[in-house]
């Protein structure tokens, strides 16, 4: 959990998602890095210090799961767990020049523990560096399981079946402007416009075009959700561990999200989760239109190390505002529960790979592959190999 508040602490039980892992075979290496539990857009940590991006040594890998998009763009291994509750499995991805795909809400168990994690808000897969294995691990590990709250729609065949399927005529929507204010990168956006002409070429209607919801409503009932899993998590473990929740066990930024989450009610929950209800039926509409959103995955490209780790004493605000820009776009679709996926398509002209996300409708996964199958076999990124990868030495 990247905490020293946590450190030493050894689950009772398997996840059903490593169960799965293992009944398909995958051999589990070894334990990757996180920010402090899971709560940062960059994998540093004083448990176990910084992540760095295999592109350059100097730059983040993203977070949360940063440890695994690092290793999987190094060549260290195929394939990582990873889990997203506001773009930390895009995030890292875009950042480290693999695939991220963040299932839609359900579709991958979080039990035996829990019955959806952070409210729904987060969903566990996987990142890799090719469509088939996103697709063949999708395949593995997304079968309901006893106990679950809800079975969303079962696909309609194996996911590995779609790859290489034709997608069909498809209305996407694209937009380079976040619908939360952030500047965006000057080389995204062109990027961005790059490919909406590349589905323009390949015959599918395009139109600039976001979607439109009350984002004052939307951040107010994120910050609730966050806040208030975080400090009940940090409350756990202290009892678990035996540890006290004070500065010699939890970051700065850390301890006053705990601090702030003391002064959450049962009515503010209920509020924020009434206004994520609003938000999934504007953002749903939204998908009534169009098949697809094309967007960038981060607002911007990696920063530096020690830019918004969450060791710094500094104003909670002024530290959301460092992380904002890299969750942009992508926390909407943990609040409507939509699948999204980040694919490696472009290169900044400093060779840092940037990542275009796609996001459908919900419970289409199956049409994510395709497209992404179809992006694969046009822009190939198979051969772009970081200057740290196993292949170098």
């Amino acid at each position: 959990m990247g905490s020293r508040l946590a450190k030493g602490y050894i689950a009772e039980t398997d996840a059903y998602l490593t169960t799965r892992f293992k009944e398909v075979g995958a051999i589990i290496l070894g334990r990757t890095t996180t920010p402090e539990l899971g709560f940062a857009a960059t994998t540093e940590s004083i448990l176990t210090g910084a992540t760095r991006n295999p592109w350059d040594l100097n730059l983040i890998a993203g977070g949360s799961s940063g440890g695994s998009a690092a290793a999987v763009a190094a060549g260290i291994v195929p394939v990582a767990h990873a889990s997203d509750g506001g773009g930390s499995i895009r995030i890292p991805a875009a950042c480290c020049g693999v695939i991220g795909l963040k299932p839609s809400r359900g579709r991958v168990t979080c039990g035996p523990d829990t019955d959806e994690r952070l409210f729904g808000l987060t969903q566990e897969f996987v990142v890799s560096r090719s469509v088939r294995d996103t697709a063949a691990m999708l395949d593995a590990v997304s079968k309901p399981a006893p106990g679950d709250p809800f079975v969303i729609t079962q696909p309609r065949q194996p996911y590995l079946k779609e790859v290489g399927a034709p997608t069909g005529k498809l209305r996407i929507a694209f937009t380079t402007e976040s619908w939360t204010g952030n500047d965006v990168n000057s080389e995204l956006a062109v990027n961005v416009h790059k490919i909406a002409r590349l589905c323009q070429d390949m015959g599918h209607f395009l139109e600039a075009s976001k979607p439109q919801f009350d984002l004052e409503a939307y951040f107010s009932a994120i910050g609730v959700m966050w806040n208030a899993t975080l400090g009940f998590a940090c409350d756990q473990l202290a009892k678990k561990m035996g540890r006290p929740v004070d500065t010699h066990h939890l970051e700065p930024v850390t301890l006053e999200v705990y601090k702030k989450s003391r002064k959450i009610s049962a009515a503010d929950v209920i509020r924020a989760r009434a206004a994520l209800n609003m938000t999934r039926r504007k953002v749903g509409a939204f998908f009534e239109k169009y098949d697809l959103l094309l967007t960038p995955t981060t607002a911007q490209l990696p920063v530096p190390l020690n830019t918004i780790h969450q060791n710094q004493d500094i104003p909670l605000e002024a530290w959301y505002l460092g992380t904002s820009q890299f969750n942009a776009f992508t926390g909407l679709f943990n609040a409507t529960g939509l699948p999204a996926i980040s694919l490696p398509l472009c290169q900044s002209s400093a060779g840092l790979p940037i990542g275009i996300q796609f996001v459908a409708g919900f419970g289409q996964e199956d049409l994510l592959i395709r497209v992404a199958s179809a992006f694969e076999e046009t822009l190939p990124w198979a051969d772009h190999k970081p200057p740290i990868h196993v292949d170098t030495l």
